[in-house]
Formats: C-alpha cells, sequence, structure tokens
C-alpha cells in the first residue's frame, strides 16, 4: 500500500461527520418528511438507495416516489448540530430538534 494511499485512508476515517436534521418534499403532493441523521452528507444516498429498491421502509415516502419518481422529491438539510462530546447528547439533541421541525413543518417522521 503506497503512501499516498495510507494517508487518504486515515484523512477519511478521521473527518468530522455533521450530524443534522433533513427534509425531503414532494412539491406535486405538498407531503413533507423529516428525519434525522448522524452523518448529513451520506444521508441522502442511503434514502434514495432504498427508495429505488422499492423497500424505504417509510410507506407514504415509498408511495411518493413510486407514483411522482426521483425528480418529484427534493431533499434538503434543515439544521446542522454543533459537535456533541457524546453520542448520548447528539443523540437526545438530534431526537429533539427532529421533534420539532416535525411539529413546524407539519410533516412525517422517517
Amino acid at each position: 500500500m503506497s503512501i499516498d494511499r495510507k494517508a487518504a485512508i486515515a484523512a477519511y476515517k478521521e473527518r468530522k461527520t455533521i450530524a443534522g436534521i433533513y427534509v425531503v418534499h414532494c412539491a406535486a403532493s405538498g407531503q413533507t418528511w423529516v428525519g434525522q441523521a448522524p452523518n448529513l452528507e451520506t444521508i441522502q444516498n442511503r434514502i434514495w438507495f432504498s427508495l429505488r429498491q422499492g423497500n424505504h421502509n417509510c410507506r407514504n415516502l415509498q408511495a411518493a416516489w413510486n407514483t411522482h419518481g426521483e425528480t418529484g422529491l427534493t431533499f434538503g438539510e434543515r439544521e446542522r448540530l454543533e459537535d456533541e462530546e457524546t453520542a448520548y447528547v447528539r443523540n437526545a439533541l438530534l431526537k429533539e430538534r427532529m421533534l420539532h421541525w416535525r411539529d413546524e413543518l407539519k410533516a412525517e417522521v422517517i
């Protein structure tokens, strides 16, 4: 393994992940879904992958995808969290903020 490759792997492992709240919206139906993620940079790919496979656990979101397709849905970050010392504090804050945005946006939780 080359030094550059080792350095790249080390840098990848040490990168900071950004936790936060995200929103998926369907313009055609007006439906909105809100969720929390420990890593906002990877969550859209995970959601879109499960929707493409037809097996997302949120049936209403999957139905909107099936009806309107990928172009019918938009994904956006709603809120980023500051770095937290512990996973427990981060997870509690994520849950609290997700519930806030669910109520604020009258959205369904994913």
